[in-house]
């Protein structure tokens, strides 16, 4: 089966492909602002069909209990994706603006492998454990505990890594047990609709065992928040709009996932090379034009090597311009829409108010008539207390800021309402372990290590979420634990 783009404009719920009830809406190209097609535009009858189907399934069938055949169609998914994965590129780079380098890693080709890796964890995790004989209150006493799947899980998923971030979801959702119900962004809803027929059409995952649900309706998630049916809200997104999920999951005391934003820090320490580090934090913030939570948006630098750190960090960003994402060479691609790139031009203007100074880049680039392009952004003269220095913006800007000494760059990395993501650089392990030890990040880099992999546990500390996605912690969150306590002889 080829898939076309018609494909993509259908719902997935109780294993049958349907039109929305609200009709279709646009899907566009942000390289070119060109309309792609359409996609099944749902209503909140369609997402309470959705989750009834996906309970269900749940409450209904073995699917919870047969590990075996979860396994075995989470390894059948994973090969059904991988037989479409030329198609699925080429979607992906259309619909999300992702340069086609970044396909065969995190945009695509590493979540879908790692489908396998959940598949493993499937069938080689202990979901007994026996605490022994104990005599409780005199008793004598055989205690077991069994991990068992949560239930139904309402996914919410972005648009800047969306087959990533969607099967970090559906992935050990489904491995754990659970039943699914996805609701990718408007923004790309083809990425998560293609899935859905090649879920409906080439594997046996039974009906409502996932259901994708995609909508023009930014606030049609909420109905996952809301309703008791769901037993767990796995979101990822801004800050703002995870504090709201949280707080509607309160009313029937749901478990959350949250994986929020971040502004992160990049730490040159003073014996670091610092060329070298600065071209990696100017290639960091260009990559997808910036369009991810963990990028490193803060460069902190020493002092007394400012003015070479700038003139580094330019030389590299300079040289990273914002272009087509079909070429093997592009690094900086589009915005995903209009809207982010006036946000991001807004966070320009403001950095020019704040005192700050655009080194390089700092609108929209010369050769690109079309598509929501901003070129890779140097500010400096600014400290932590800017707002451009503080916020999240989601584009390829990097703000450089000064540090006097290993403790002050901490301090300054903390000094942040987030905790997501980092790096630091240095050549002194021993000082190099106390600013690792000292950062309260959930994941950081040295000296150009690599976090990102199927088995690594990745979330962030303070206002960057709660709990952690991939790995064996991340696998669990979609679990919950049952103690058993019977009579021993």
């Amino acid at each position: 089966m080829t898939l076309r783009p018609t494909d993509s404009s259908a719902l997935l719920i109780d294993g049958k492909l349907i039109p929305g009830s609200g009709g279709t809406f646009e899907v566009i190209n942000p390289a070119t602002e060109e309309v792609l097609g359409r996609a099944a535009d749902a209503t909140a009858s369609d997402m309470d069909a959705a989750i009834a189907a996906a309970r269900r399934a749940f409450d209904d069938t073995t699917w919870s209990r047969d590990h075996v055949f979860r396994a075995r169609c989470l390894r059948q998914l994973c090969d059904v994706l991988q037989s479409h994965i030329e198609e699925l590129r080429d979607i992906t780079i259309a619909e999300v603006g992702a340069p086609a380098f970044l396909t065969s890693g995190p945009q695509l080709e590493g979540p879908v492998a790692d489908l396998g890796y959940f598949a493993d964890l499937a069938e080689s995790y202990s979901w007994e454990q026996d605490l022994g004989i104990a005599e409780p209150m005199g008793i004598k006493t055989r205690r077991r505990v069994l991990k068992e799947a949560v239930g139904v899980v309402g996914a919410i998923t972005p648009w800047n890594f969306p087959h990533q971030i969607n099967f970090a979801k559906i992935g050990p959702a489904l491995a754990a047990g659970n039943t699914v119900v996805l609701k990718p962004a408007p923004d790309t809803p083809w990425c998560a609709a293609l899935v859905g027929h090649l879920i409906a059409e080439e594997t046996d995952l039974p009906a409502g065992v996932v259901n994708i649900v995609t909508s023009s309706d930014h606030s049609l998630g909420a109905q996952l928040s809301t309703d008791p049916r769901v037993d767990l809200v796995s979101f990822t997104g801004s800050t703002a709009t995870g504090k709201a999920v949280m707080a509607a999951a309160s009313e029937s005391l749901k478990k959350v996932f949250l994986e929020l934003g971040g502004k992160s820090a990049f730490i040159v320490l003073d014996d670091a090379d610092l060329a070298g580090a600065c071209g990696v934090a100017a290639f960091t913030v260009s990559t997808h034009a910036g369009q991810g939570c963990a990028i490193t948006t803060r460069l902190l630098v020493p002092r007394e090597k400012y003015d070479e750190a700038v003139e580094a960090t330019a030389r590299t960003l300079g040289g990273l311009h914002a272009g087509d994402p079909t070429k093997s060479g592009t690094i900086c691609g589009p915005l995903i829409s209009a809207r982010q790139r006036a946000r991001v031009e807004d966070y320009l203007r403001l950095a020019r108010e704040e005192g700050g100074t655009i080194v390089v880049g700092g609108g929209r680039p010369a050769d690109r008539d079309r598509g929501f392009f901003v070129e890779p952004t140097l500010i400096t003269g600014l400290d932590n207390t800017a707002r451009v220095s503080r916020e999240e913006i989601f584009g390829p800007v990097l703000v450089i800021i000064p540090h006097d000494g290993d403790e002050d760059a901490i301090s300054i990395a903390n000094d942040s309402p987030y905790g997501l993501s980092g790096s630091v650089w240095g050549t002194d392990p021993a000082r190099v372990k106390r600013v690792v030890d000292g950062v309260r990040t959930g994941t950081l880099s040295v000296n150009g290590g690599v976090w990102y992999s199927a088995d690594a546990p990745f979330g962030g500390y303070k206002q960057s979420g709660i709990g952690r996605e991939m790995g064996v912690a991340g696998f669990e969150e979609y679990l919950e634990t049952k103690l058993v306590a019977e009579p021993a002889q």
